[in-house]
């Protein structure tokens, strides 16, 4: 008997379903631990995920737990702060780690510089583990943990195993990364420090997915990958509940955000779905998904009108974070941008660096390439004319600079060292 027969017990008071994206069939949660047995068969190898399952919630029954009286009453903070809205049978699940309950920053000198009045920023670099990738790990980890998994296992570019890595230490589960050799070295000795088994691959992050998967098939291990595991998608859901209410209970105009596999999109999105079945807001947010140029194979579907993206062979760029040749939840991504009446851009590799440099001068945030490329997208927008001034504005900012410091340097000229006295000063001065 494995672990997810563990699954079908005591859970069945929890009011959600596992639902086909693809297909819309709906699934016990016991009865299916990840993709759609259905559209998965006609799945390809090297594109995007087909029957991703979303959890799909009863609101009637969710709102006699949660709603705005129960949050004036709530003490707690962070992930715990939305128990009642996560298909969790139990709160000693979670990690003890503070995870989410990061600010929401108003961003007004960035936002002068824009000539904008409403804008702010999601600043997730101060998570535990620096990075957004925390919510989906804090979820995935519990739902091993309830179904009784020892190892969890994922593929990532840095971040997803950082924060996996985080969030297995803090709970004692034993955690396994597969990851492309040329992942930044902070984010290397992050996975290291917090205990993980690291294995560094030869190749790139879709690579390192397909190599994790088959991992996880044949150890037996959980796998926490991105999209694969519909509990990924949501636990990035969470940042949509705490923006609502960081905003005085309402939804921005639209989130602007750093997209690779397009998990985030969909988390955010479904989010804010779940606010508008819960009557809590009236109007869903525009989902802005910016991408790198070298590896935009979402925005190029979006522009193009497809359905599923096209892979881009050889995707690079700066944000190692963004980087992927087919994003895993592209469909159910772009079908988000759309519905939200959203859209998307893509910004170079020096646009992203600019952004980098010029947020820090402007906020005091200090982030990693993949977040500077949702100012970029911003920035890039509102030059176009296709942001209002008054448009209430969140950007997410993902990850901490200090992941990639490298990167850093490439945003901004090292100045040359000075005799220790004063006239050397002040001949620099001059």
């Amino acid at each position: 008997m494995t672990f997810f027969h563990n699954l079908m017990t005591g859970l069945n008071s929890i009011p959600y379903q596992l639902k086909c994206v693809d297909c819309g069939h709906g699934y016990d949660p016991g009865e299916v631990p990840y993709v759609c047995p259905v559209c998965s068969e006609e799945q390809e190898p090297g594109r995007a995920l087909l029957g991703v399952l979303e959890v799909d919630y009863d609101y009637e029954r969710l709102a006699i737990e949660f709603d705005r009286d129960y949050l004036v009453g709530c003490a707690l903070r962070g992930t715990r702060r939305y128990f009642p809205l996560l298909p969790l049978s139990d709160e000693k699940f979670l990690s003890p780690l503070l995870i989410g309950d990061t600010p929401l920053m108003a961003g007004e000198r960035l936002g002068t510089h824009l000539g904008m009045t409403d804008l702010f920023m999601k600043d997730d670099s101060r998570n535990p583990a620096g990075s957004y990738k925390d919510r989906a790990s804090v979820l995935v980890v519990a739902k091993a943990l309830e179904m009784g998994a020892e190892t969890v296992c994922t593929a990532s570019t840095g971040n997803a195993a950082t924060a996996l890595a985080c969030v297995c230490a803090s709970q004692g589960v034993d955690c396994s990364v597969i990851v492309p050799e040329s992942a930044p070295p902070a984010k290397l000795a992050q996975m290291l420090v917090y205990g993980a088994k690291v294995f560094p691959v030869r190749g790139n992050y879709d690579q390192a997915f397909d190599l994790s998967s088959e991992a996880c098939q044949r150890l037996g291990w959980y796998n926490r990958n991105t999209a694969f595991n519909p509990y990924t998608i949501d636990g990035k859901r969470v940042a949509a509940f705490e923006i609502w209410e960081q905003l005085g209970q309402r939804a921005p105009d639209s989130v602007w955000i750093p997209t690779g596999d397009g998990v985030i999109i969909a988390g955010v999105a479904k989010g804010f779905r779940d606010l508008l079945g819960l009557g809590l807001i009236d109007k869903m947010p525009r989902m802005i998904a910016v991408q790198a140029a070298g590896s935009a194979a979402l925005v190029n579907a979006f522009e193009s009108g497809l359905k599923e993206p096209e892979p881009v062979e050889g995707a690079s760029s700066v944000a190692d974070s963004i980087v992927v040749e087919a994003p895993r939840n592209g469909i159910l991504a772009l079908r988000e941008i759309r519905e939200s009446q959203g859209w998307g851009v893509s910004v170079s590799d020096e646009e992203i660096l600019s952004a980098l440099a010029l947020l820090g001068r402007l906020t005091g945030c200090f982030v990693e390439p993949s977040s500077a490329a949702a100012v970029a997208g911003l920035l890039k927008e509102r030059e176009a004319g296709r942001v209002a001034d008054d448009e209430c504005a969140v950007l997410l900012l993902t990850g901490t600079g200090l992941k990639d410091i490298a990167a850093a340097q490439r945003a901004v000229m090292m100045p040359q060292s000075i005799e220790p006295n004063f006239q050397a000063l002040e001949e620099v001065l001059a």
